[in-house]
């Protein structure tokens, strides 16, 4: 019983905590990034499990949100374009690129709705992979194979997505008592993704350490961009999920980013130094899952010490 007292005070600081090692350790992340996706896979895993099929459908708040997404990022990009293409390109990026494959794992623990923050982040990904070669080539001058483009980004999406869910839903059907226990360990989802969040933050420092010198102004530039587009989505996100009767889901599902696709989108069809952009909003974002998880658990601790 101590024991989970002790774990319940020092649990708002473990994800502050991973951030501050990934920063001061950012140099031997190279050796844990292999890590990365079977980790993301095991969480999602762990959260797909306690989804019912049913549960997974479209609803308004779906297609509020990509609308939120897809236009917000051709008003972003022509907004900023004056000011010079890399910060427009930086800026529009992480606002187009979809979902994070972790966010229904942060949705669960904030206590939003799994399965509508699923069902968004399927269709996200989707309209990226079908979208992206239209948008790079447009930015490109129609320099980008479109099937070529569709073929990469869906490479590098879907597998991640799917697969979990899958596995899930297999093990339903194949072992119900084993996925009833998996579904009560939701937990555990906690302690992976300060894992996770350790090596992503430490690779997001090697990367934008590694830029040139001379770019530095602009860097800076962008990465506050970055900042300003991660506070607007996840506002704009909140005021639309409650509409729909679900702030978190709706914060989440536009706020939380696939940063490792964006960067990846990034360096390949657009300016590199745009890829400073979704650097930068890996460490704007899990600061914002941080700080709410970290009043989440001492809002929970508080009430625990009244009963």
């Amino acid at each position: 019983m101590k024991h989970m007292v002790k774990l319940q005070r020092i649990k708002p600081w473990i994800l502050p905590g991973a951030m501050l090692c990934g920063i001061l350790l950012h140099n031997y992340m190279g050796l844990l990034e292999p890590t990365a996706p079977y980790l993301i896979f095991i969480m999602l895993f762990i959260t797909f499990c306690r989804v019912k099929p049913a549960e997974l459908r479209l609803t308004g708040m779906t297609w509020a949100l990509l609308g939120a997404q897809i236009s917000g990022a051709a008003i972003v990009y022509f907004a900023l374009l004056p000011f010079g293409e890399e910060i427009a390109q930086g800026a529009m990026i992480c606002v187009f690129c979809p979902t994070a494959t972790a966010a229904p794992v942060i949705t669960g623990m904030l206590g939003g709705s799994v399965p509508r923050l699923i069902a968004y982040s399927l269709a996200s990904n989707i309209t990226v992979a079908v979208s992206a070669p239209l948008v790079f080539s447009a930015i490109n001058g129609g320099n980008v194979d479109f099937a070529v483009s569709m073929r990469d980004i869906a490479i590098k999406v879907f597998p991640l997505i799917v697969a979990p869910l899958v596995c899930a839903l297999a093990l339903m059907r194949i072992s119900p008592k084993a996925h009833r226990t998996i579904a009560q360990r939701q937990s555990w989802s906690f302690y992976i993704w300060a894992v996770s969040l350790f090596i992503v933050v430490g690779r997001a420092v090697s990367f934008v350490m590694s830029e040139p010198p001379g770019k530095i102004p602009v860097m800076i530039t962008i990465a506050l961009v970055a900042g300003v587009m991660c506070g607007l989505q996840f506002y704009g996100g909140r005021k639309i999920g409650a509409r729909f009767g679900d702030k978190i889901a709706g914060a989440q599902g536009l706020g939380q980013k696939n940063t490792v696709l964006a960067i990846w989108m990034a360096l390949t069809y657009l300016n590199p130094v745009s890829s400073v952009g979704p650097a930068a909003y890996i460490a704007w974002q899990n600061t914002v899952n941080s700080l709410q998880l970290y009043y989440k658990e001492k809002r929970e601790s508080k009430k625990q010490g009244l009963s």
